[in-house]
């Protein structure tokens, strides 16, 4: 049994190791990744002590982070009747965990994106220089396409997992 649980400890310290890796290619910060992967694979909710200590972190980091991951819904803060500690943990519903990263990404992403594009399209509307005309060209095909992307991730974040996945086997199956 000792071994099992020294190999499930190694297996747990690897996921979490490239979670964060992987984090830091999906634009988040290596930490908050760990954070989360933790979170996901803990059988118990965790204080911020106890996150700190498990991944060597200093408290302002994983606080930042904890309350961040708390923002972008995928994690939870729990109470324990007569102790003051907060405790954290993690959704785990995989398909919900998509869904929320998909509005979080969208909403920091892909609408700051969309704004810029269409700020630019209405500040070209009326040029009459080649190069203008070109921009605003540009820019008109730039904007159709990121608001296509911008409507696809809304469709899909909004569907349920069943939905969601005939779609997907339907486009790559």
């Amino acid at each position: 049994m000792k071994n099992e649980e020294e190999g499930l400890v190694m297996l747990k310290d690897k996921f979490v190791s490239q979670w964060g890796v992987m984090g830091t290619q999906w634009g988040i910060n290596r930490t908050m990744a760990q954070i989360h992967a933790l979170l996901m694979t803990s059988p118990e909710a965790m204080t911020t002590d106890e996150v700190m200590e498990e991944l060597s972190i200093s408290r302002g980091n994983a606080h930042t982070n904890l309350k961040e991951l708390v923002n972008w819904g995928l994690l939870r803060i729990v109470t324990r009747k007569g102790e003051r500690k907060e405790y954290f943990e993690a959704e785990l519903d995989v398909w919900e965990i998509f869904r929320r990263i998909v509005r979080e990404r969208k909403k920091r992403e892909i609408d700051p994106a969309l704004d810029l594009l269409e700020g630019c399209l209405a500040d070209s509307q009326g040029m009459k220089s080649a190069g203008g005309r070109a921009f605003n060209e540009q820019m008109k095909s730039l904007e159709e396409f990121v608001r296509f992307v911008s409507k696809m991730s809304d469709r899909v974040a909004g569907m349920p997992h069943g939905k969601a996945m005939q779609l997907a086997m339907k486009l790559f199956g």
